[in-house]
């Protein structure tokens, strides 16, 4: 916290998320927004730094040997290819995540997967008994004698717990409950939580055990604690879900060790919790015979590319404002869609009531989904199926163009790998990359693709005009 001082020498305030300084007490900073961070400080004073004993002498960078940085496999193919694989010895890790989506399950998982490869792993619960956790513990088949479990929530007993055990892996589950015996405030607050993460990356750093802390999220879905939290750690992840599926993805916000846009994906079972390595059938249904109001498209999670099947219902609406209802894709855009549909392509929608939703959960927020909604939605007025074959990537401008979206050809490959024979895409991608011909593109994957330039000759390729 920065100490500051009025031009009267007398104490000021400062905020401890931000560093924002007022004259005088107020219960919101009005920089960060944060509540109950301003506080009283005193009269800063210069002090005078002295050369004191290093750690070891600078060298050439080159000299410095890597080998005690070289990363470690968790066990869990999915995890690893988040962290950039695997575990870095003395790396701190944050895993954020909603109540009861299974962050716990899955840090036993990883837990037990690292005893099981000969490393001495120490789980500190500090929300569940040792025998609550023995108990889930046996029900995923995490019983494994070089997994130690203790229950504290007093950073002291934890260090030692850490002294006696001696780990190379440590999960503290979760940081929100630990308490600095040194430092006043209850667990959870802002003071509590900075000081007990900054004490456990010291702790990783000088004894070369790897970390991993459980984080809670707000309401607005950020971490709880300070902004600072995130900034100590050396990997950010994200462990969401719906709560209505069992299927989960980990997300790298960031990463010190490796590439900060991979996801992994699990799924949640009666027995703990297990990989999933193909996931793109989760999202795409099976019909027997075409149905009118559906069209596939290909999302990017990460570096992965996933086809997630858009679904459309359109009908007469006897209300003065008709009804828009969206399930898995973001309102606005829709709305977006469906403006240009009836400016661009003749699509009178202005009495009807429409609903768009995606398959098997799953939450689509890039723009490569607008020409797929359109599909389905133009398909869903005519009552007329679509080729199903057929997958639909771009996206839709107001003035009615679709534009370019970018790893096309990472869409385009996993697209034919599950059978896709048919593609419309942006026209100017063929005619702007060198690499990427519509002959190309058929002769490479068996996809025969259509180029469209505006949402009409799109929705004429896919037989819907």
């Amino acid at each position: 916290m920065a100490k500051v001082a009025t031009a009267k020498g007398k104490p000021a305030y400062a905020c401890s998320e931000c560093g924002w300084t007022s004259a005088r007490w107020i219960g919101r900073c009005g920089e960060c927004q944060a509540w109950g961070t301003v506080a009283e400080v005193g009269q800063a004073k210069a002090a005078r730094i002295t050369a004191g004993p290093v750690t070891s002498p600078a060298m050439p960078i080159a000299k410095v040997s890597a080998i005690e940085a070289e990363s470690r496999p968790t066990g869990l193919g999915e995890l690893d290819r988040v962290l950039g694989g695997g575990v870095v010895p003395g790396a701190v890790i944050l895993l954020a995540g909603e109540p009861g989506v299974g962050k716990s399950t899955l840090l036993l998982e990883v837990a037990a997967q690292s005893a099981r490869s000969g490393q001495r792993t120490l789980y500190v619960s500090g929300e569940e008994s040792a025998a609550q956790v023995r108990l889930r513990a046996g029900r995923t088949d995490a019983l494994v004698d070089e997994l130690y479990l203790a229950a504290e929530t007093d950073l002291g007993a934890v260090v030692g717990q850490v002294d006696a055990v001696e780990p190379a892996f440590l999960v503290i589950d979760s940081v929100q409950t630990m308490a600095h015996p040194e430092v006043d405030g209850a667990p959870g607050g802002v003071t509590q939580v900075r000081e007990v993460t900054g004490a456990l990356v010291r702790l990783a750093k000088e004894r070369h055990i790897a970390v991993v802390l459980v984080g809670h999220v707000t309401k607005e879905g950020a971490i709880a604690g300070p902004r600072m939290l995130e900034h100590l750690v050396d990997v950010v992840l994200a462990f969401d879900g719906d709560r209505h599926s069992g299927f989960r993805m980990v997300r790298a916000t960031k990463n010190r060790f490796g590439p900060s846009d991979e996801v992994g994906c699990f799924d949640m079972v009666d027995t703990g919790i297990v990989e999933v390595t193909d996931p793109t059938g989760l999202f795409v249904s099976e019909h027997a015979e075409p149905v009118a109001g559906t069209c596939v498209t290909v999302m990017m999670e990460g570096r992965r590319p996933l086809l997630a099947e858009v679904q459309a219902l359109v009908g007469p609406s006897a209300a003065p404002q008709p009804r828009r209802t969206t399930s898995g894709l973001e309102s606005q855009r829709v709305a977006m869609v469906l403006a240009v549909l009836g400016n661009r392509a003749g699509l009178k929608l202005h009495d009807q009531e429409v609903y768009v939703a995606t398959v098997g959960g799953v939450k689509i927020t890039e723009p490569v989904a607008d020409l797929s909604v359109a599909i389905a939605v133009a398909s869903s007025v005519m009552d007329r199926p679509i080729h199903p074959g057929l997958v639909a990537i771009g996206e839709v401008g107001l003035a009615g163009e679709v534009r370019r979206v970018g790893g096309l050809e990472k869409r385009l490959a996993e697209a034919a790998r599950l059978g896709f024979t048919k593609a419309i895409i942006p026209a100017d991608i063929p005619n702007r990359s060198k690499d990427l011909k519509p002959m190309d593109i058929q002769a490479k994957y068996g996809l025969r693709t259509f180029a469209a330039p505006d949402l009409p000759s799109a929705l004429l390729a896919a037989g819907l005009a």
